[in-house]
């Protein structure tokens, strides 16, 4: 009888830790972010693997008035923003009057293959949610940063 009481509390001990460890929040693992946007940013992955298949999240970190060209996703994307607002317009070219705020809190989705352009007001921090692999193709050429005549 005392073996099974004590591994009931080993299993109950076992439990608490494991449910300790699910009640933190998750660090997130800041870097750079992908050559295929412009520097500035840093990105963290949240949830499963942009460069794989499947469902993933990240988060992507940018400067006060980062600009990303025109350009587009083989798949929707959904986008919340964390911190800051994030000014989105719709289009092949970059019109800051035509663009519409997102502030903290708010959300939105641009379907895929649909030519969207971005730039942030103060220090911004949005989480996109696609489905992988996660990819980005600019409408301009010369606005790809992964080009030689790119410019950020």
């Amino acid at each position: 009888m005392r073996a099974v009481r004590l591994a009931v509390g080993g299993l109950l001990l076992a439990a608490a830790a494991l449910h300790a460890q699910a009640a933190k929040p998750h660090r997130l693992q800041w870097a750079p972010a992908p050559d295929a946007l412009p520097k500035g940013a840093k990105m963290a992955v949240v949830r499963g693997d942009p460069a794989g298949t499947g469902p993933f999240a990240v988060r992507l970190s940018m400067p006060a008035n980062y600009r990303i060209p025109p350009h587009f996703h083989p798949t929707a994307e959904h986008v919340t923003v964390k911190v800051g607002t994030l000014l989105v317009g719709m289009g092949d070219t970059f019109n800051a009057d035509s663009t519409k705020p997102l502030r903290k809190g708010q959300s939105g989705e641009i379907p895929a293959r649909v030519h969207h352009f971005a730039q942030t007001r103060g220090a911004t921090v949005i989480e996109i949610s696609s489905t992988a692999p996660f990819a980005v193709t600019y409408v301009h050429p010369h606005d790809d940063p992964r080009n030689a005549a790119g410019t950020p």
